[in-house]
């Protein structure tokens, strides 16, 4: 008997555990024998799906598609038998995101109360994190990205664009002098960040040319919320988005600097989900509902939280 469907269930909870143990445990099998079945598959398909090694498991390009495709198939499966069953669908699941700390703090928690009387029987898996997931294997529906996109079978919506800002704590300028130049760096406490695609570098515009210019700090940091309240600690320097900053501006909080001679530092904030127009209808809703709002709180709404 012809068991692809299984199979491709099997497939897609090594994916989502990103483990053949664990895999088998949820599914009570055996691991040899999900190994076995991967293999086969493999075989029938003459296309490698995953890679293994020792610290974990990733997907081929062709494991990519396979995955994308065969989690659309088994999701109209049960959505035929919903509207079987019950005679219509109604949207339902978990939808499951990662955004950056701070956006997530201050713009996309906000909105999750009124997303929930919209569509209460949806449920949210919200993970804050500045560092890049893999849509895959971190099983993530929706993540939100302050960054350069690299060219993937990925889709995305843009949300907006945040510009970076040099700032500070009136107490630190105080303290330590406000840069007048971008050499006076070399004399500041500039706060970093430590997730891997983070360079300890600030670009600037010097004599007309752009210039990436190395800073050094006592403190690094892996998300931007945890640098934020250090600058407002009087730590010293930070380079952020304007949204994350802006209340704390307009408050006299923090104070931006180098305004005049740092060049214009702009980053694109997408959406950036599986399954384009063959998302679940979960996905969609959630989608619909949450990237105006975002983008209205980048265009200089109101922050809900302070």
């Amino acid at each position: 008997m012809d068991n692809r469907t299984g199979e491709m269930q099997v497939f897609l909870r090594v994916v989502e555990t990103g483990s053949f143990s664990e895999a088998a445990r949820l599914m009570r099998m055996a691991p040899s024998t999900i190994s076995k079945l991967i293999a086969r598959m493999e075989t029938r398909l003459g296309v490698r799906l995953i890679e293994r090694s020792t610290r974990r498991l990733s997907l081929t390009s062709e494991g990519r598609f396979y995955y994308e495709r065969g989690l659309q198939l088994l999701q109209e499966i049960d959505q035929i038998e919903q509207e079987l069953s019950q005679g219509a669908t109604t949207a339902s699941g978990i939808v499951r995101v990662n955004v950056s700390v701070g956006l997530g703090v201050l713009a996309l928690e906000p909105l999750l109360p009124a997303f929930w009387e919209a569509y209460p029987n949806i449920g949210v898996d919200l993970s804050l994190s500045d560092e890049i997931v893999d849509l895959y294997l971190d099983r993530t529906d929706v993540a939100i990205r302050i960054a350069i996109l690299p060219d993937s079978g990925l889709t995305t919506r843009k949300i907006g664009v945040t510009q970076r800002k040099i700032v500070a704590s009136p107490a630190y300028l105080e303290r330590c002098g406000t840069p007048k130049t971008i050499e006076d760096l070399v004399h500041h406490n500039c706060i970093g960040f430590s997730f891997r695609r983070a360079l300890p570098v600030w670009p600037t515009k010097e004599n007309g040319r752009i210039t990436d210019r190395l800073v050094k700090g006592t403190l690094l940091a892996n998300n931007g919320e945890t640098v934020r309240r250090m600058t407002l600690a009087g730590v010293g320097l930070a380079r952020m988005g304007d949204f994350h900053v802006r209340d704390d501006l307009a408050a006299g909080r923090l104070v931006e600097v180098l305004s005049d001679v740092i060049k214009r530092d702009e980053e694109e904030i997408h959406a950036v989900f599986l399954g384009g127009q063959h998302m679940p209808h979960r996905v969609r809703l959630f989608l619909d509902f949450i990237v105006p709002k975002l983008q209205s709180f980048l265009n200089g709404a109101p922050s809900p939280t302070r």
